[in-house]
């Protein structure tokens, strides 16, 4: 089966959740298909990175948008318009042609486009099959960061919120089948039907993942894309609200915030106490030398594969009940949710101060995301939904 892919930024590195779990999912899919990846992308795409899913497609075409392109779109949807920014910023008239031209010459036999931010370009494309992933409920994600913008950026977040509100609404008929990644996600989108919208969780690389002795260097950790503002959320709370409950019990406690491109803003947080590392060549080297994972989200949508990843090398894991929902671990056995910052700052103490409860929490977390969450077993779910449409097909 010929499936082609359509992303709005290239699948490698690995720096953001919407990149690995499309990574994960075109290796799963290459064992059995033909694949016919096209990516956008605002900036250059090393030969290097290419070369990595010419491994695992038939071809792979990067269409460049320009960053004078991307500001009229915005300007004119802002004022013209009432598409969501986020599908505004990487819509191009020209790349459309481009891109229906790419999979007509391939003649695909499914489409496959990764959130909603692609899926202007191919609204009138029925030549195929085409499978939406919505992967996140985009529009509460936004909704949830109204609260803490700052005040010159709030009526934008607001509009924005609403746009996408709508636009997933609109969007939905458009395609034949639609994923999501959880079933929290799924309600939130505004829509009768979107009980229809099929389920297909991350999983995570277990071989990679997979628990080291080493001694112990750092007591919390907290890994991500240090410029997604869940992410520069969660650990402003964490070293402006929880850290000081800490350090009153624990004063050498230490807190790694680990991942690419911190802003301005996560780099104000780094201290003697409070490393902000920046890219790092190979995370695991921070999740084997930690003592507790933290990560108390408390904006954003998703399954977070941080924790996956945490819970995979054996490290103990406090997260909010936003996070958890998601996820859909064990209270007190799995993992450990919290609710104010005293629930988190008492809950990693109680896995500083206790190896045994931490290693009790840390291996039935693992053995829980060993048994849920695997991409082989992910992945073919959803290519169950790509071949009901091949057999429709055969048999008309």
């Amino acid at each position: 089966m010929k499936i082609g892919i359509l992303l709005s930024r290239f699948p490698y590195p690995l720096e953001k959740g919407d990149k690995l779990r499309i990574f994960h999912q075109i290796k799963a899919l290459s064992k059995n298909h033909d694949i016919y990846l096209c990516a956008l992308s605002v900036g250059k795409v090393s030969p290097e990175n290419i070369k990595v899913l010419q491994a695992y497609c038939k071809e792979v075409k990067v269409i460049q948008l320009t960053k004078t392109g991307i500001f009229l779109n915005l300007f004119y949807s802002l004022l013209f318009t009432k598409l969501p920014l986020q599908v505004a910023y990487f819509f191009n008239r020209n790349a459309k042609q481009s891109i229906l031209g790419f999979f007509r010459l391939h003649k695909i036999d499914h489409l496959y486009c990764q959130l909603i931010r692609v899926a202007e370009y191919v609204t009138q494309y029925n030549d195929v099959p085409k499978t939406l992933d919505y992967m996140d409920a985009l529009s509460r994600g936004m909704e949830r960061r109204i609260k803490s913008a700052k005040f010159f950026v709030k009526p934008f977040v607001k509009i924005e919120s609403m746009r996408l509100k709508r636009y997933e609404h609109f969007i939905f008929a458009a395609f034949d089948e639609k994923t999501i990644i959880s079933a929290q996600d799924r309600d939130l989108i505004v829509h009768s039907k979107n009980h229809g919208i099929h389920i297909i969780p991350n999983g995570v690389d277990q071989e990679f993942f997979k628990a080291t002795s080493v001694p112990k260097k750092y007591d919390l950790l907290f890994t991500g894309n240090m410029s997604y503002p869940p992410n520069v959320n969660c650990v402003q709370y964490v070293v402006k609200e929880i850290m000081p409950l800490i350090w009153k019990r624990k004063a050498d406690a230490t807190f790694v915030i680990a991942g690419a491109t911190p802003s301005l803003a996560v780099q104000k947080l780094a201290s003697e106490k409070v490393i902000v590392t920046g890219w790092v060549s190979d995370i695991r080297d921070y999740y084997s030398q930690a003592k507790v994972f933290l990560a108390p989200m408390q904006i954003g949508t998703g399954l977070q594969n941080k924790l996956l990843e945490a819970m995979a090398m054996k490290l103990p894991c406090v997260t909010s009940a936003l996070a958890n929902n998601a996820l859909g671990a064990q209270h007190n056995k799995e993992l450990i949710v919290g609710e104010e910052a005293e629930d988190f700052a008492t809950a990693a103490l109680q896995l500083l101060e206790n190896p045994k409860v931490a290693m009790e929490v840390a291996q039935k977390g693992q053995r829980f995301v060993q048994k849920n969450y695997n991409w082989e077993t992910s992945t073919t779910k959803l290519e169950a939904l790509f071949l009901k449409h091949k057999i429709k097909d055969k048999n008309k």
